[in-house]
């Protein structure tokens, strides 16, 4: 799996697990559930994760820095205000968020196993990656921030 490593953009593997997602709800033999208010449920938990990676995005703009996935490397500063004070990877987390929606609006305890599959594609092929290339960069800064706010949440 090393050679994937900052090689697939994010979106596209949120995309791939929610077509997965998809797959799993429409064709599997099993797991299809009702839940009260699933519309409601799914239309916040998505809204939710759009506006956490907005805020997200928005830091790395107001820093100047990249938000480029695959070249975590060109980051000229690092973000540890806003949004980052809670969560190291707000886009990703935003990502999770929307496929937990879609998961609640398939309405499919399959769906919900394979959104949960998301957290380590994205911690391996993503996440650690970035870990040692912003630690390389920018030192104890780095390390410091890492102990002191959560990967995900």
């Amino acid at each position: 799996m090393r050679t994937l490593e900052l090689k697939i953009p994010p979106a596209v593997v949120g995309l791939a697990v929610g077509a997965a997602m998809w797959a799993a709800a429409r064709y599997g033999p099993v797991g299809n559930f009702a839940l009260p208010a699933n519309r409601l449920i799914a239309a916040v938990l998505a809204s939710t994760g759009v506006v956490v990676a907005v805020l997200g995005v928005a830091a790395f703009r107001r820093a100047r820095t990249t938000v480029n996935p695959l070249q975590p490397g060109n980051a000229s500063s690092l973000v540890v205000s806003g949004i980052y004070r809670r969560t190291r990877n707000p886009m990703y987390l935003g990502m999770l968020l929307v496929l937990l929606g879609w998961a609640v609006l398939l309405a499919n305890a399959l769906a919900f196993a394979i959104a949960a599959v998301f957290i380590p594609l994205m911690n391996r092929l993503q996440i650690r990656p970035e870990e040692k290339i912003l630690a390389a960069r920018f030192g104890t800064a780095f390390t410091d921030y890492q102990s002191a706010v959560r990967r995900w949440i």
